[in-house]
């Protein structure tokens, strides 16, 4: 290994343990199996082949509080649906990323319905959790669908003619902006240099990310491959790598396609006090941060249960200022 270049290795089977100004990253994958007329599994599962999360018939997160960070949800297979407090409700899908500003506080649910009836459901996300400035904790929670058909892609070949491709979640590549992040969010200002790709790379292709500054913190996840070199050191899928920021890193795929996850950004350097899903600056503001919410509940539950779904033959959408507006992805 080159301690240069590679400060960490790390295995991973659920949970990347990441460094300001994110705090860590859950790799969900589920093998479901066909569903039934209920938008649940048709059969149990068999030795842990897929987990129900907490829902009873849905599998999912039903409703359940956050305050003091962001979420952010890239979905590689399956169907998320979303509902919150603020009276938003929504779909996505597969290639689609939403941004939730959690602010000073939210409730939300997350279910994955499963839609097939004649086949299996395979299902498999990241969940970014991502810190905010004191001041970022404050404001109200927000939250923006970035969807497949709209989020930038620089596609390239390399000197060998080989495929790659870079999803620009937040910041930029080689000129390429991402869409705007929610107002209130550390990865809203450019100077923070917060990028956020999903990465593949076709057998043997290689490709380069650049230095960012020398404070920033930077990981790269290879969670699909056989075998990835990097900075000149063959890792292993599913291991979590922690890199030096300020140098030029060379990627390149094994036998079969590589796909990464990076993360780097610029720290935002405050303290972090941090219990279940709230995420503030001291003890005593998570204190202050449980009894308010034991007293508001962030806000009425305007939905009619803990952990609703839509029908499955609801398309992808968006719906925005208390669901008043609603917002359909553009068919590219």
């Amino acid at each position: 290994m080159s301690d240069a270049v590679i400060y960490a290795l790390s295995p991973i089977t659920f949970r990347l343990d990441l460094k300001d100004p994110f705090l860590f990253t859950a790799h969900h994958i589920d093998h479901f199996p066909k569903a039934n007329a209920n938008l649940g599994p048709a059969t149990a599962a068999q030795h842990q082949e897929f987990n129900m999360y907490y829902g009873d018939t849905v599998p999912g997160f039903p409703e359940h509080p956050h305050t003091g960070f962001e979420t952010i949800t890239l979905v590689e297979q399956g169907v998320v649906d979303h509902f919150d407090s603020l009276g938003n409700g929504g779909r996505y899908g597969a290639g689609d990323v939403q941004w939730l500003s959690t602010g000073s506080g939210v409730e939300h649910c997350e279910m994955f319905p499963l839609l097939n009836e004649d086949r299996e459901n395979p299902f498999e996300l990241f969940q970014i959790w991502f810190n905010s400035s004191p001041e970022q904790k404050q404001q109200p929670a927000d939250y923006k669908m970035f969807w497949r058909e709209h989020i930038p892609h620089v596609s390239a070949k390399d000197t060998q003619g080989r495929d790659t491709n870079i999803r620009i979640i937040s910041g930029q590549y080689q000129g390429t902006e991402a869409i705007s992040r929610p107002p209130h969010s550390w990865a809203a200002a450019p100077e923070n240099k917060v990028n956020i790709y999903l990465i593949t790379l076709a057998p043997h292709a290689t490709l380069t990310i650049p230095a960012t500054t020398v404070t920033a913190t930077r990981f790269a996840y290879f969670y699909q491959g056989d075998s990835l070199e990097l900075a000149n050191t063959q890792i292993q899928h599913k291991h979590l790598a922690e890199l030096k920021p300020d140098v030029n890193i060379q990627l390149q795929a094994g036998e079969v396609e590589a796909r990464i996850l990076w993360l780097e950004g610029e720290p935002i350097g405050a303290p972090v006090a941090m219990r279940g899903p709230f995420v503030l600056n001291t003890n005593q503001e998570l204190d202050d941060a449980f009894r308010r919410y034991r007293a508001t509940h962030f806000g009425e539950w305007p939905w009619p249960s803990p952990a609703p779904v839509f029908s499955r033959e609801q398309a992808r959408f968006a719906s925005y200022d208390g669901g008043q507006r609603k917002e359909f992805p553009e068919q590219s």
